[in-house]
């Protein structure tokens, strides 16, 4: 993240409370994790400790998140809108929980009755890629009758890497022939198959994203 002084601050539209919303975004998947309230004190000590400190209305006091539970949230970038009326903290939420309840996310309610949240609550939406993967994951751990899926797993290593090895070369013969359809197509074709691997020898998408975010700020390579 950039160093941030003041003057961002002073861009800024606070509401006649002083407070501005804060929306926290996981910092590899998009996720949204959940929205509280900021105001300028609590901004400037999120800039300067580089863990999100937030306003809390019901008590009138600056909230330190995770100070207690340990759920701290570490700041990789700040931005706000059009407007400057709300704050988008993108962060690295410590534990995986963000929610009071225990759950990933705040946003976790899809129909007219609530749940109780909690490590079991239903993942927030999140990048295609994490989508594919909770999708092939979730076949792995409750098979289906005539998913493709499930054909692929129950043939281990010699199925998927075979299926790997076959649309690495339909990829690579889609590129030769310069057809930007195909390339896209044989592309998400790899990415599957690949994650179906990734899933068989339980390996989070999680962890390969963690290592791409890791290479982007490593060393140029001579």
């Amino acid at each position: 993240m950039q160093p941030l002084t003041s003057a961002f601050i002073d861009q800024l539209r606070f509401n006649e409370a002083g407070l501005i919303p804060a929306i926290a975004q996981d910092w590899l998947d998009g996720a949204v994790l959940m929205v509280a309230w900021m105001n300028r004190q609590s901004i400037e000590l999120t800039l300067s400790t580089g863990e999100v400190h937030y306003w809390s209305r019901s008590r009138q006091e600056l909230w330190h998140k995770g100070a207690t539970s340990g759920h701290t949230q570490a700041v990789r970038n700040i931005r706000y809108d059009c407007d400057a009326d709300v704050i988008l903290v993108t962060i690295e939420q410590s534990g995986d929980v963000a929610c009071h309840t225990g759950a990933r996310s705040c946003f976790y309610e899809d129909s007219d009755q609530r749940a109780p949240g909690g490590a079991d609550a239903l993942p927030p939406p999140a990048d295609a890629c994490t989508e594919l993967m909770r999708v092939i994951e979730a076949r792995r751990d409750q098979p289906e009758q005539g998913s493709y899926t499930n054909k692929l797993l129950d043939g281990g290593d010699n199925s998927i890497l075979k299926k790997i090895g076959e649309e690495s070369a339909e990829f690579v013969m889609a590129c030769k022939d310069n057809s930007p359809e195909e390339i896209a197509g044989e592309a998400a074709d790899i990415l599957f198959h690949m994650q179906v691997a990734l899933a068989h020898h339980g390996v989070s998408w999680r962890r390969v994203q963690e290592v791409l975010a890791k290479r982007r700020g490593a060393p140029r390579r001579e």
